[in-house]
């Protein structure tokens, strides 16, 4: 496990503590909530009695209810969101941040193509039969000189998926096989994984970058991190601080610096971030 992947690990920790935590929360609530004869001392069921001794009582307990109760859901609400949020991490694809996104990268590139491969042999086997006349309907000897055949393409490809595939795709019309659209997606796959290995192999070559604004900030292009920062002498304003969160920047204690990702578009974020707090560029 590498650092990346050890501070998803720890980040689903903290959330599933949390959880944990409005869990408790909510069913302590959900206790404060009891109205029965031994918690508040009024009858199961009575009604308020208008001017009794023991009407504000009443009321109060039913207050102190109700109260509790909607803090009992509003919790189990936010335990269930924490659990959500655990269950999401690094279930985002492969991230930038991660020291190991090139290897990944390239994994999937390979099974990307592998896919691609398969796919379009797979298409060449069915055309091939369909033209001798084999269709969804045939039977015996022939379907399964065409399901063995298709099998040696990818031993994924079991005899129900043959038959689907000499299915047209729009009822009793349309190309067999796998559809065109499905290799038009499948390559726009291909070619964007393409593109962030080339990226991510140019980061990788980059070096961190301080940039001085005195009186301002310094702007940092933090390579190690993969973070733009903004780095203040003190804390901002709440003007400034504004002005960062409305551009994607927020605040890391554990860098002291106002950051987000290191993109293209972080480094143009930052630009206007600067010229909103008066700096020339």
């Amino acid at each position: 496990m590498n650092s990346y992947e050890q501070k998803q690990e720890d980040r689903r920790a903290r959330l599933e503590a949390a959880a944990d935590r409005a869990d408790e929360r909510s069913n302590a609530a959900y206790k404060r909530a009891d109205m029965s004869e031994g918690a508040t001392g009024i009858p199961f069921g009575q009604p308020i009695l208008c001017g009794h001794h023991s009407e504000g009582r009443h009321r109060a307990a039913i207050k102190r209810a109700d109260n509790a109760m909607r803090k009992s859901v509003e919790e189990d609400k936010r335990a269930k969101e924490l659990r959500a949020k655990a269950a999401s991490v690094g279930t985002g694809g492969i991230s930038s941040d991660d020291p190991d996104a090139i290897p990944k990268l390239t994994e999937k590139l390979t099974n990307l193509q592998s896919q691609q491969t398969n796919m379009k042999a797979a298409n060449r086997v069915v055309r091939k039969w369909n033209k001798k006349g084999v269709t969804p309907e045939t039977e015996g000897k022939t379907f399964d000189s065409y399901a063995a055949e298709l099998a040696g393409v990818a031993d994924f490809y079991t005899p129900a998926m043959a038959r689907e595939l000499l299915k047209p795709q729009w009822g009793h019309a349309g190309p067999i096989g796998f559809a065109p659209y499905q290799l038009t997606n499948l390559n726009a796959k291909i070619k964007a994984t393409k593109k962030r290995i080339e990226q991510l192999e140019k980061a990788s070559a980059a070096t961190t970058k301080r940039h001085e604004f005195q009186g301002v900030c310094d702007v940092v292009e933090n390579v190690e991190e993969n973070r733009v920062q903004f780095i203040f002498d003190g804390k901002p304003s709440a003007e400034v601080r504004r002005i960062m969160k409305s551009h994607g920047f927020r605040w890391a204690p554990s860098q002291g610096a106002w950051q987000r990702q290191l993109t293209g578009n972080a480094r143009y974020s930052a630009r206007l971030a600067l010229k909103e707090q008066g700096v020339e560029l």
